[in-house]
């Protein structure tokens, strides 16, 4: 018998699922550079010629370029492994990093000089730097990747995604709640159920159709606001900004506080977002990632982005809502086009916020599902650990936001007073820096712990106190002995862990399921587009339950 050839599976650059994730991911990413224009203009007071004709351009090119990679990186994991499934990994502008490089490196110069454009210089150094680090962890972040446990890598990222991704948007949504709870009801129904509109129209461009008829009919939308927002169009191209880049840089050394940690947290952030991505049935080389991320960060420096871009958390939703590989290049290529129009002030005026941020909740629920359930039943506790720190790190910034908004601080109401009212900020403050890692040394304690494995929680928790006593996590700045309390106390917890390894306990057996969570993805499973579409309706079903 002549041996047949295994069947290619056709690999079509667009699919109608990539119509939904190119809505739902194009709005997100929208609402972020919608959000770092207003923080640029408002908050630094940068002119807007300098955020419309310099920086959004800047991003533009880093955006397209990352997601044309990414949208690279899928076909060729789609080849590899014949099957016409794959999603691509999304990319955009990091979130934390939009608020972080805003208020704690360029406000302070800001207000310290009066100038913006130091205030610029250093935010470009310490992207750069934070580019710097990313790519250094390119080749460390596989090895943690490799040992630390899927509870404590998907918990960290849940947390970040229920606080910074969730929070934030929910209370916009319910401060206009009329219109924004009809769009969150649409996409929930379009994303979550196999319910189809008529003609399979987008579900999230009839959500977001839907919300902004609501807004303008409600008189929430300004007819002058879009026509002044229309004389401002204007083509702008990048170009490199080294000398900003280079008088930034040399003042580094106060920028290395943050842009340490905040490094490790960006590769920390995407070695957990390859991890989810991975859970869904799309396993990316972790290097080929990070490097990314990296070049991009240092890439946007050079053309004048303070923003670095990064691998967003959200790959499940977007595969369950059909994405492949064209949404992302489609993003990327679409944004970049409205920054070098200079159109994002337009679309702010078009646009509600409460018809557009409903789809970031979306994915916070969805991050927040998927811990749990790629993760053993037994490792729930571990889950909850490893959101613990990123909560507490966003409540110390909403209490720093309100305190500055009545004019005062932490600092100058004092712990004392603060904790009288129940307020315990100065353990939340510690608990919650370096919240990202934090979250995945709990985790993998906790987990460690459940199984009965000692001596691997035992080294975790020194690894914990290692990083407490240089300032990574738990820490104000990096520095030697930086919370020596906190890294005594993760000492002892290794202590007792190796007492009680001593004893050699039996290791916890795993539960049924469990085998089926650590089953690698089979990469024949999908062979025919009526079989990916069996399959994503099986995903949502499940999501939805």
């Amino acid at each position: 018998m002549v041996p047949t050839k295994p069947t290619v599976v056709p690999l079509p650059y667009w699919v109608r699922g990539d119509t939904n994730a190119f809505f739902g991911f194009g709005v997100n990413v929208l609402v972020n550079v919608l959000t770092l224009t207003g923080l640029c203009i408002a908050v630094v007071n940068l002119p807007e010629g300098e955020v419309f004709g310099t920086i959004l351009p800047a991003l533009g090119i880093a955006l397209v370029a990352g997601n044309v990679y990414y949208t690279f990186l899928a076909r060729r994991l789609a080849r590899r492994e014949n099957r016409a499934d794959v999603t691509a990994l999304p990319y955009g502008p990091s979130v934390p990093h939009m608020f972080i490089v805003i208020f704690v490196i360029m406000l302070p110069i800001y207000l310290r000089t009066q100038d913006p454009v130091r205030a610029w210089e250093a935010g470009l150094a310490w992207a750069f730097i934070i580019g710097v680090i990313v790519l250094i962890g390119a080749f460390v972040g596989p090895y943690i990747r490799r040992y630390a446990p899927r509870a404590a890598l998907l918990g960290t990222l849940a947390g970040i995604s229920i606080t910074f991704i969730s929070m934030n948007p929910a209370g916009q949504m319910w401060r206009m709640a009329w219109v924004a709870l009809p769009v969150f009801a649409l996409l929930l129904i379009g994303l979550l159920t196999d319910v189809k509109l008529p003609f399979n129209f987008p579900i999230g461009l009839a959500a977001l159709l839907v919300g902004t008829a609501i807004g303008w009919a409600g008189g929430a939308m300004s007819v002058p606001d879009v026509t002044a927002a229309a004389r401002d169009i204007a083509v702008a191209v990048p170009s490199l900004k080294l000398d900003l880049l280079v008088t930034g840089l040399a003042d580094m050394a106060p920028l290395l506080a943050t842009a340490i940690p905040l490094g490790v947290y960006n590769f920390t952030e995407g070695m957990t977002n390859v991890e989810s991505a991975a859970t869904a049935g799309d396993n990316y080389n972790l290097r080929s990632v990070l490097l990314a991320d990296g070049a991009g960060a240092v890439i946007g420096a050079a053309l004048g982005s303070p923003f670095p871009p990064a691998v967003y958390v959200g790959h499940p939703g977007w595969k369950a809502a059909g994405g492949r590989s064209g949404y992302s290049m489609a993003t990327g290529v679409v944004i970049a086009v409205l920054c070098f129009l200079g159109m994002f002030g337009l679309l702010a005026a078009i646009f509600p916020t409460a018809a557009i941020v409903p789809i970031l909740l979306y994915i916070g629920l969805l991050i927040g599902a998927q811990a749990f359930q790629a993760t053993p039943r037994a490792h729930a506790a571990a889950v909850v650990a490893a959101l613990i720190p990123n909560i507490a790190a966003w409540a110390t910034g909403q209490i720093d936001n309100a305190l500055a908004a009545a004019g005062t601080s932490a600092a100058a109401v004092g712990d004392d007073a603060l904790n009288g009212a129940g307020v315990v900020y100065d353990g939340l403050l510690v608990l919650g820096r370096g919240a990202i890692l934090a979250g995945l040394v709990l985790g993998a304690v906790v987990v460690f712990i459940i199984d009965k494995r000692f001596v691997r929680a035992a080294i975790f928790a020194g690894t914990g106190a290692v990083l407490s006593f240089i300032g990574l996590i738990h820490g104000e700045r990096i520095e030697w002995n930086a919370n020596g309390q906190v890294a005594l106390g993760y000492l002892f917890v290794a202590a007792i862990c190796v007492i009680v390894a001593l004893g050699r306990p039996t290791p916890r057996d795993p539960d049924p399921e469990e085998a089926e969570l650590d089953r690698p993805p089979n990469p024949a499973a999908s062979t025919s587009p009526a079989t990916d579409r069996a399959e994503d309706e099986q995903k949502t079903s499940a999501l939805s339950g």
